[in-house]
């Protein structure tokens, strides 16, 4: 605009910088403006009041861009969600975009950020970190893009709702579920963020406390609005309703939604409430009085719900023996046949929709909501305390049984396209009902035995156990130690334990399966030979390779006959194979079985499937000890992608694969992003699998190798010691020889040892390793040779008073080396995800 001379010089240049300053936000708003989407925002209908709570986020957000966080917390029901959704419907337009987060859990989260990612691709499709993304599956990948696009410069005018953070990640508060929101944060320290929380430890941002309502007037403007009623300012009956209700928002509404339903009178519906607490409060402990009160408002709704339509009454309560969140009908139908009659009624859709439709009308449950498209419902974690509690105070056993069993039924099997998102799925509901089962009424074996296989698939492997062994002893009491379906859960509880690496129960478990199904079903039988496979993996993580190869061509030459060449169980074995010959050296036999696996399982199973990727990363390791390192990280980078959108970022196969880009990346000499992998899996590690897992002891031993290049010697003896002591432990002093990790870190240290000038303890260590790996391979190996011929060089080198300025001629087992003589034990490593 032209300047006005007449103002005088400082004026106009104030104006210049406005209208210079308008033109730049109005360019950022264009870049970044997305349209505002109630999807994810819960609805307001009776919200009122709360002003003084509004000004504070309000004046708590205003900034000039940069970050400001608000914390609203307190108790459940008490509207903490409610005032979030009102200040962003007052104040929508201020922002340039508004999210709506879930952080209840990993699998809410994953599902919030999809949602965001598929508002900014609607409206921007070129954000390039999005495009080509899949909204159902790559969810590592989407919350890293939908962060990196909130970081953005000049995108600044955004605000975000963290809601339900109830189950955070707290010093000395341990929990499985337990979410960590900075993992969830944009990084550029700009924009708005609301977190909504039960808990007032939370150590961040600006707190700001929700009280119970103080005021008479607005718990009235709830009470009208939730029941359509007016005129209840000057009403009496409804004051005395109210003082009741004591200010908790949740309870108003829900009293309120009933008064809506039934043609009652306050005064009524008062004196119902009195005698509902009077009658709750005589044989239960409720915690506080804000319980009591929600209770009896439930508890009124409930009897008229009851009333009205017993099929919604009967569905509430089986809600008890699931998870609070996302229950569909599919899930609730599974087993239905089994049940009582309702339970047959509500497996009719229409049934159903309608039961959660009474539901919904008295205010109980909620539409859960993916991409506009119901895929659930749910219900306010406060009410599902309550039917746990009270309305289920008489546990039944029967419908626990149902409820265990309706999740099991609904596993399914690993080799279908995308059956980790099932899984996923249950698990919550999995681990509810089966806490909630007690003496008396025991779901079915095979229940317990198909829960082992979901734990197990998604790494719990703790579990997994747990459900194998109750399975196992129900099918022999029931079934008798040699039926089948006893040798089933034999075979994986064989399969189970040498994922944990307690090699010696899996022997005794498998050789039991084996000779079991060899005389119920015969030498050739499918079952069999699944079991003859499983005994080969076993074999090999013994160092037993020549008996590991036995079962593999007896389970390969029978599944061939059996099932055919490209059957997925041929297939599994023929990858087996592969690790088998890349331990024993003969690189080129691997790399023909890793191939012929490979494009077996992309034709059968697709390119994302677990086991094709399981192969993936074994062609990986493969090229890293052929030194081909270009090609070994384009297939962990495959396999890691693969395995995060599959399973999530901390399941152990993935921290394997970790694991390995650390040691592919220090070969590269890139050792700054070698330490940050091996520093992920290793914390990983430890919280999954626990500081003395061998898993978690490889990756020590990793760290300590780097350290040991960048010539921190002290660090790296930290580490070396740490895991030689804890495969002592885990193994046995004598045992620990057999496992070729260990003979690395004994190597390892031997080599330290020779560095610190200590060439009678690095002769010692290089002994123990040189026998062990002569036993484990055979004389002839490259890795024995090599081993021996560092053996003799330290014998010289004390012999002859080599002094320690000449250390630097000993071989260093921790450098990288020829691909002839390098180290097989990557894929020793690999994943450990040995199919079946």
């Amino acid at each position: 605009m032209p300047l006005i001379y007449s103002e005088g010089r400082e004026q106009p240049q104030r104006r210049l910088r406005e209208e210079v300053q308008k033109s730049v936000k109005g360019t950022h708003y264009n870049n970044f403006s997305i349209t505002f989407s109630l999807s994810g925002v819960p609805e307001t209908p009776h919200f009122v009041a709360r002003d003084g709570e509004v000004a504070e986020i309000r004046r708590m957000l205003c900034s000039d861009g940069s970050r400001r966080i608000v914390v609203l917390h307190g108790l459940g029901g008490i509207g903490k969600t409610q005032l979030a959704a009102t200040y962003i419907n007052r104040y929508r337009d201020e922002y340039s975009a508004i999210f709506w987060l879930n952080i209840k859990d990993e699998a809410s989260i994953q599902q919030s950020f999809a949602r965001i990612a598929a508002q900014i691709l609607e409206q921007n499709a070129d954000v390039g970190s999005l495009k080509g993304l899949n909204l159902q599956q790559e969810h590592d990948e989407i919350v890293q893009a939908v962060k990196a696009w909130l970081s953005l410069p000049g995108n600044t005018r955004w605000l975000i709702v963290y809601d339900n953070y109830d189950n955070p990640k707290l010093p000395g508060r341990k929990t499985d579920a337990a979410v960590d929101i900075h993992q969830f944060l944009p990084r550029a320290h700009q924009g708005s963020i609301v977190i909504t929380t039960r808990l007032s430890q939370i150590d961040i941002g600006h707190h700001i406390r929700i009280e119970k309502l103080k005021s008479e007037h607005e718990s009235l403007q709830i009470l009208s609005k939730a029941s359509g009623r007016n005129g209840l300012q000057d009403d009496g009956d409804a004051k005395d309703l109210v003082r009741e209700l004591d200010g908790l928002p949740l309870a108003l509404a829900t009293a309120g939604a009933y008064l809506k339903r039934v043609p009652v009178s306050i005064r009524d519906y008062t004196r119902y409430y009195q005698e509902s607490w009077a009658r709750l409060s005589g044989n239960l402990h409720l915690g506080s009085y804000a319980d009591r009160t929600l209770s009896s408002t439930w508890q009124l709704s409930y009897e008229h719900v009851q009333a009205q339509n017993p099929l919604a009454a009967h569905l509430l309560r089986w809600w008890a023996y699931f998870n609070n969140e996302d229950m569909w009908f599919g899930l609730f139908c599974a087993r239905s046949g089994m049940g009582p009659v309702w339970m047959k009624q509500l497996s009719e859709e229409l049934n159903f929709n309608d039961a959660m439709g009474v539901l919904h009308d008295y205010g109980l449950v909620e539409p859960t909501t993916i991409f506009q498209r119901i895929q659930g419902y749910s219900i306010h974690g406060c009410l599902h305390s309550w039917a746990i509690h009270i309305l289920n105070k008489e546990w039944d056993g029967r419908l626990s049984k149902l409820a265990v069993e309706s999740v099991a039924s609904q596993v399914p099997s690993n080799v279908g396209a995308d059956y980790w998102l099932l899984q996923k799925r249950l698990i919550p509901h999995a681990i509810r009902s089966c806490s909630a089962v007690q003496d008396g009424d025991v779901p079915s074996n095979w229940a317990f035995h198909s829960l082992g296989n979901l734990y197990s698939d998604q790494g719990k492997l703790g579990e997994a156990e747990k459900m194998f062994l109750r399975a196992l002893h129900g099918y022999e009491k029931a079934l008798g130690p040699d039926h089948t379906s006893t040798l089933n859960t034999v075979n994986n509880l064989g399969a189970l334990y040498s994922n944990q690496w307690k090699l010696g129960e899996a022997e005794k478990m498998y050789l039991r399966a084996l000779h079991g199904r060899e005389k119920a079903l015969g030498p050739d039988h499918t079952s069999t030979l699944h079991t003859v496979n499983n005994l080969g993996i076993l074999y090999r993580d013994q160092g037993k390779l020549g008996e590991a190869e036995k079962m593999y061509l007896r389970a390969l030459h029978g599944r061939e006959k059996a099932l055919g060449a490209d059957h997925t169980s041929t297939l599994n074995t023929v990858n087996n194979l592969g690790v088998l010959y890349s331990n024993q050296g003969k690189l080129g036999e691997a790399e023909k079985m890793f191939f012929r696996a490979l494009h077996g399982y992309e034709k059968a199973l697709g390119p994302d499937h677990t086991s094709t990727l399981n192969t993936v990363n074994n062609l990986g390791a493969l090229y890293s000890n052929q030194w081909k390192l270009n090609e070994a990280e384009k297939m962990y980078l495959r396999a890691l992608h693969g395995y995060e959108k599959a399973l999530g970022p901390d399941h152990t196969s993935i921290l394997k694969i970790v694991d390995n880009l650390g040691i592919l990346y220090r070969d590269q000499g890139k050792l700054g992003e070698a330490e940050k992998m091996h520093l992920r899996a290793l914390h990983g590690q430890e919280e999954v699998l626990g500081p003395d897992h061998t898993s978690t002891l490889n990756t020590v031993n990793n760290l300590g190798v780097l350290y040991s290049n960048q010539g921190k010697l002290d660090e790296a003896e930290k580490m070396y010691l740490r895991a030689l002591c804890g495969y002592e432990r885990a193994m046995g002093i004598d045992k620990i020889t057999t496992y070729r990790p260990a003979i690395n870190t004994l190597m390892n240290l031997g080599s330290l040892r020779s560095k610190q000038g200590l060439l009678g303890q690095a002769r010692q260590y290089y002994q123990r390793a040189s026998d062990g790996l002569e036993r484990l391979l055979g004389p002839t190996h490259p890795d024995v040779q090599s081993a021996r011929h560092t053996l003799e060089l330290t014998y010289r080198t004390v012999e002859d008073g080599m002094s320690s300025s000449d250390d630097q001629h000993l071989p260093d087992p921790t450098q990288p080396r020829s691909s002839k003589k390098r180290s097989r034990d990557i894929l020793k490593r690999v994943l450990g995800l040995h199919v079946e």
